[in-house]
């Protein structure tokens, strides 16, 4: 799943506020993997798990492996810089990072009410344990944090069960289908359009 269109950077947000929703969506998860923010420390990290994010999965990111690795540092540290209208969030375990997850939203008056989230990739390894629902977690408590922000949408692809039950799990509802949304290789893929909405109770699926 992915975000469309690219981070919008603005004045840093407190940090301290940033990590404690990632220490809230960390409960369940295992004592020895926690959750924070990304900054521009982390790029170089960041860079490699999304090429391999790429690598597992090249049906559920529209990047192709030369694109993703085409990005400069700089362009990398500007979606890492958390703001009001962006922050990514990582798991970690020791200092190795296993997961990511983004939260953007718009910066324009009339769609800053909606964030997306995108890139969730956890590495296979890791898998299963958690870590997944605990990034979404921070995702959500950080668009909670934010005030004004009333639904979060996401992309998934269709021929993904596993991705689509998570999601439903925590309220995320199916609006609508892309057909052919992406195209790799030769085969095309549906997406399912997916919504949580943070202002009033979840839509019957």
């Amino acid at each position: 799943m992915r975000a469309r269109g690219r981070p919008v950077p603005d004045g840093r947000f407190g940090a301290a506020a940033l990590n404690a929703e990632a220490d809230a969506a960390t409960q369940g998860v295992r004592d020895d993997v926690f959750i924070r923010p990304l900054d521009v420390a982390d790029v170089a990290d960041y860079a490699d798990l999304r090429v391999a994010a790429v690598d597992d999965a090249p049906s559920a990111f529209w990047p192709t492996r030369d694109e993703e690795m085409g990005r400069s540092t700089a362009e990398i540290a500007a979606r890492l810089q958390p703001t009001r209208h962006q922050t990514v969030f990582g798991a970690f375990h020791q200092q190795q990072l296993i997961g990511i997850a983004g939260l953007r939203r718009e910066a324009l008056r009339q769609v800053r009410h909606k964030g997306t989230v995108w890139g969730l990739f956890v590495a296979p390894q890791w898998r299963r344990q958690g870590i997944a629902r605990a990034l979404l977690q921070a995702v959500i408590a950080r668009a909670r944090e934010l005030g004004d922000m009333v639904q979060i949408h996401l992309y998934v692809n269709a021929e993904n069960p596993s991705a689509h039950a998570l999601y439903a799990s925590l309220g995320f509802v199916v609006y609508g289908r892309e057909p052919r949304s992406m195209r790799v290789g030769g085969t095309y893929y549906d997406e399912e359009l997916m919504v949580l909405f943070l202002d009033r109770a979840p839509l019957q699926a």
